[in-house]
């Protein structure tokens, strides 16, 4: 499989299969089954089976997460050493400084040796503004948690306002049944994650909710 291969305008994002004498497609596609990258879209052959369409989105969203570092490392980079030019390099580079300003901001807040390769550049992000003490301990809970950035700043928001779900309906508050064995393994997790019991289970359900919510949604739009 070849990576980030460079053939005139455009780029392989990857290969099928080796390509045997190196034939061409009109245009200087290679024929095989490459999935070609350009400026305004990709070029995907019409047979493609599912595992290789699956793959190409997981490379694609790789390259998204990573050049948000990349941007924001290369705007840090260049107000460190060229504070009088570097705007004219944004420029020349047909960036817009707002756009970089907020990727900069986290490069700065998390040096190359705390980011965690496991979560994405936007999980970073919601903890940009937090203490590095605090800053580390959430990025530890989200890599054992495997959560989403929306399940990460749920849990943040409910870590801040342990109350606030309590006081917003307490008329709602109702009993459940749970076996022992249960709320023991329920309580090993929460204390593994070293978040609060009651925080981690309501947590746990808005995750579990938001994914049903999800599935049933796209589920619908496929059928419609």
């Amino acid at each position: 499989m070849r990576n980030q291969v460079t053939e005139g305008a455009q780029t392989v994002l990857f290969s099928r299969r080796r390509d045997v004498g190196g034939a061409q497609c009109e245009g200087g596609e290679m024929r095989g089954g490459q999935v070609l990258t350009t400026k305004v879209g990709l070029h995907m052959p019409a047979e493609l089976a599912f595992e290789e369409w699956e793959r190409a989105g997981r490379q694609i969203s790789g390259i998204v997460n990573s050049s948000s570092w990349w941007l924001g490392d290369w705007l840090v980079y260049g107000k460190d050493h060229y504070s009088d030019r570097y705007q004219r390099g944004i420029r020349a580079a047909g960036l817009q400084y707002q756009t970089l300003r907020n990727y900069a901001w986290v490069s700065r807040r998390f040096p190359l040796h705390r980011r965690r390769a496991t979560l994405s550049f936007q999980h970073h992000a919601e903890l940009a503004s937090l203490p590095v003490e605090d800053q580390d301990l959430w990025l530890d809970r989200a890599e054992q948690a495997k959560w989403t950035t929306k399940q990460l700043r749920t849990a943040i928001r409910i870590a801040r306002a342990p109350g606030e779900a309590d006081s917003k309906q307490p008329e709602a508050t109702q009993r459940l049944a749970v076996p022992g064995n249960r709320l023991q393994w329920w309580h090993k997790a929460a204390t593994q994650l070293g978040i609060d019991f009651e925080q981690w289970v309501l947590a746990t359900l808005d995750s579990a909710a938001e994914r049903t919510l999800v599935d049933v949604e796209e589920h619908i739009g496929i059928s419609a």
